[in-house]
């Protein structure tokens, strides 16, 4: 892994740092971090450390909004029957939810609809529709999917439907003709990185406005910041503008536990119902419970834990989550690994781009074990599992590469695809497999330039163990949330002796001893870093790494997360 320092890559900072850093009462340290993370006046870092509500972008701002929103209010107001239709990841849940719970404190009621991922995969579905139509279902509304359903709109439009959709996804050349539409990808907008629940949240926020200019008591929409904040962190987009807004304010509405559901699933993560999580937190320990349930079947699960308000079915969902979390888990490594052996043969046989397959993968844990191929190896990597007679697969991308843009120019060989730059999914006939394994390693050796890209890591500043104090971390809890678009700070170490090494479960814990101010730290080393040497004891090395506080037993300390390490 190659390290650069982000002070190599930016211009040095003014003499005036040091006057804003007093205006903004922060230390000229903090100020050096904003400066070398491109804010480079003092209004954008004032901005970046007090992303106030405030700042939001006026609703008309967005391009389709007003009028969509005008339809869904004007159908509730006539008694009309609602359906929304989600998706089962995390930000398809949570978008789900939102729209459900804005409804119930309207006293609307609305029926809700999310496709099991392993029995009928992503997005609308034609004898679904023709059933809800049956059904008395006349105003069909999409969160977090929609946009390549060009024929099933129109179908549903035929039956007499209102199709209102909303997502985020990047969209094909054609695009569906329903009565509203709501996408920041599709037009010039304050924010083309929106996830499916904050456009969800925006439609709301407006259909609000139309509610109250009928007639109706406004609802405080500030109360669904937290499902905004959960969505948005687990779909992995950049956490900048809008986005750090409603991210941000939604940490703060998470942390004081006011949703039932959330406040279940903190307790069963081991956090106190009113903690206040890190970004990193709400990504790695309640995300993954939520998506679980999807993973491995129906989402209802995760769906109602948002939703109730019974403080003891909350806790039976959560503890249900957790179980089948543990689950998912298991069946991940076990896939990890076969996935692994696969990659790299395919990598020493020269292979940049790498499509793995095997009959018998979860085609509900795919997408993650995909994404830990590229953390080992640093590939565009897809996986695919055989359903019925074809294959479905999950891809995920490296810094550089577009695998939107390469699915697009593979198309003639798939039954569907859709997603982002980083991430997107797709289904094929089985015959076609050796055809794109070939056509995708060809895109990525073009893309990437041939040779295999060497891992990256950005490091802040070099920082010794004095200097890494508490001070320095209640700091840096001003710069969250951390995610795409605004990393967490990573430091180099000077050189450090290696005292004592213990293997653990997935990681391996190293007390490291910093000579220069005499200070001995333990420090943790995960996954694809956790296989230390053997004989790394007693040796001088340099890691880049993230200071935490860990207060387990009780007790505060800080402990160390390493990124990367070198021998000194």
């Amino acid at each position: 892994m190659r390290w650069f320092f982000r002070g190599d890559l930016s211009p040095p900072p003014p003499k005036m740092i040091a006057i804003w850093a007093r205006q903004l009462e922060i230390s000229d340290r903090l100020a050096r971090f904003l400066w070398q993370r491109g804010l480079r006046d003092l209004d954008s870092m004032k901005i970046f450390l007090n992303p106030s509500l405030r700042g939001l972008a006026p609703l008309d701002a967005w391009p389709g909004l007003r009028p969509a929103a005008a339809i869904l209010a004007g159908a509730l107001l006539e008694g009309k029957q609602l359906c929304v239709w989600g998706d089962y990841d995390v930000d398809g849940i949570t978008s789900t939810a939102l729209v459900l719970d804005f409804l119930a404190r309207h006293r609307f009621t609305a029926r809700h609809y999310i496709p099991n991922r392993l029995t009928e995969g992503y997005g609308l579905d034609r004898e679904v529709i023709k059933r809800l139509a049956d059904e008395g279902v006349n105003v069909l509304l999409t969160v977090d999917c929609g946009i390549s359903d060009i024929e099933a709109v129109a179908y549903a439009r035929s039956l007499g439907m209102t199709v209102i959709l909303t997502d985020h996804h990047l969209p094909a050349e054609e695009i569906p003709a329903a009565d509203g539409l709501v996408n920041p990808r599709l037009h010039s907008c304050p924010c083309p990185d929106l996830a499916g629940v904050g456009v969800a949240f925006l439609l709301m926020a407006a259909t609000n406005n139309e509610l109250h200019a009928a007639g109706r008591q406004k609802v405080d929409v500030r109360a669904l910041l937290d499902l905004v904040a959960l969505g948005t962190l687990a779909d992995v987009v950049e956490l900048s503008g809008q986005n750090r807004i409603l991210v941000k304010n939604g940490m703060l509405t998470i942390a004081e536990g006011q949703r039932v559901g959330i406040a279940a699933l903190k307790s069963a993560c081991n956090f106190s119902p009113t903690a206040s999580l890190g970004a990193g937190q709400i990504v790695f320990t309640l995300a993954p419970r939520i998506n679980a349930a999807g993973r491995l079947g129906s989402c209802e699960v995760a769906l109602q834990l948002m939703l109730t308000n019974s403080r003891k079915q909350a806790a039976e969902l959560a503890t249900e989550l957790s179980r089948l979390n543990a689950e998912r888990r298991d069946e991940e490594e076990r896939i990890l690994q076969e996935a692994l052996r696969q990659a790299e043969k395919q990598a020493e046989e020269g292979s940049l781009g790498l499509v793995l397959h095997s009959p018998d993968w979860h085609p509900g844990i795919i997408g993650i074990v995909a994404s830990r191929v590229v953390e080992y190896l640093n590939r565009p990597t897809v996986v695919l599992s055989t359903v019925d007679s074809f294959l479905k697969g999950s891809g995920r991308s490296v810094t550089g590469f577009d695998m939107h843009a390469a699915f697009s120019r593979c198309s003639e060989l798939f039954l569907s695809f859709g997603g982002h730059r980083m991430a997107a999914g797709l289904s094929l006939p089985q015959e076609h497999l050796e055809t794109f394994r070939s056509r995708f390693d060809s895109l990525v050796a073009g893309g990437l330039g041939g040779d295999p890209l060497e891992a990256e890591c950005r490091i802040d500043c070099e920082l010794n163990f004095s200097q890494a104090d508490f001070d320095l971390l209640k700091e840096l809890e001003m710069l969250q949330p951390f995610g795409m678009g605004n990393a967490e700070p990573v430091f180099a170490s000077p050189p450090v002796r290696v005292k004592n090494v213990r293997g653990r479960p997935g990681f391996t814990v190293l007390a490291l001893e910093d000579e220069t101010s005499g200070l001995t730290l333990a420090a943790k080393a995960w996954r694809n870093l956790a296989d230390m040497p053997a004989d790394i004891q007693g040796k001088y090395i340099r890691i880049a790494y993230t200071p935490r506080i860990d207060r387990y037993n009780g007790a505060a300390s800080i402990e160390l997360r390493i990124k990367d390490w070198k021998e000194a």
